[in-house]
């Protein structure tokens, strides 16, 4: 079972007795720490878990400048994207949570941008919208991989700035992984805070959890063998 709101796997232990106090949220059963602190997203959704070839695939594209990886990973994402019809409105706008100018520079691109093209690409049927600018990252951070769950709260706090209009309309964020949810957490207080009616984060990978269908929890079956080479994009083939 998963948490309604960040998608997180429950404890059965820890999380099924504190329902038992709680009752049974709209959205389902919640995770302690967005019972105890509700993120400002409605609704967190991901491909799959980070891990053996996805996690590999993910590395690849983000690190060592193998950009074709977008199409491939967006045909997965598109479909974490899909899981949200009948609960997002159709007109969402479609932000990519953005880099630092300096961390831009340096990497060449923002692989979180090329993941909501290749998801507006396919899905260019729906009515989504982009709105990258609307979100600016203001100022440098610390890497986030040594830092504890609290301490990435802290480290970006202030990071993001919302530079559009964002008033009564929903946002879909997209992003590659979701780890403890921090980025997410502060992306989405910054819009809401501007007006976002709701905001969804729809990742490729989620790191943090084991998700339940096959699919899921076995990526190396649906990315093994993935051509990068230039061409249409992959069709995901799972159920």
């Amino acid at each position: 079972m998963e948490c309604g709101r960040c998608g997180d796997a429950l404890d059965l232990d820890l999380d099924m007795e504190d329902a038992r106090f709680s009752g049974m949220l709209k959205e389902g059963l919640l995770c302690r720490e967005c019972r105890l602190a509700p993120p400002d997203f409605t609704r967190a959704v991901a491909y799959g878990v980070y891990s053996e070839e996805l996690r590999e695939l993910i590395h690849l594209f983000k690190y060592e400048e193998v950009t074709g990886a977008a199409r491939l990973l967006g045909g997965g994402l598109s479909e974490a994207v899909l899981s949200l019809e009948g609960k997002m409105a159709d007109h969402a706008l479609v932000v990519a949570v953005p880099l630092f100018v300096r961390s831009q520079r340096r990497r060449g691109y923002n692989q979180s941008r090329l993941l909501a093209d290749a998801v507006l690409k396919e899905l260019r049927g729906k009515k989504l919208k982009a709105a990258h600018g609307v979100l600016v990252r203001r100022k440098s951070t610390e890497s986030q991989f040594a830092l504890s769950r609290k301490a990435r709260r802290r480290n970006l706090r202030g990071a993001f700035e919302v530079r559009g209009d964002v008033a009564n309309k929903e946002v879909l964020l997209i992003d590659d992984i979701l780890t403890t949810g921090a980025t997410a957490r502060e992306c989405a207080r910054v819009l809401v805070k501007a007006g976002a009616s709701k905001v969804w984060v729809a990742t490729v990978a989620r790191a943090q959890s084991e998700r339940i269908t096959a699919q899921q929890r076995n990526p190396g079956a649906y990315v093994a063998g993935w051509d990068l080479k230039p061409g249409p994009t992959h069709s995901f083939g799972g159920a």
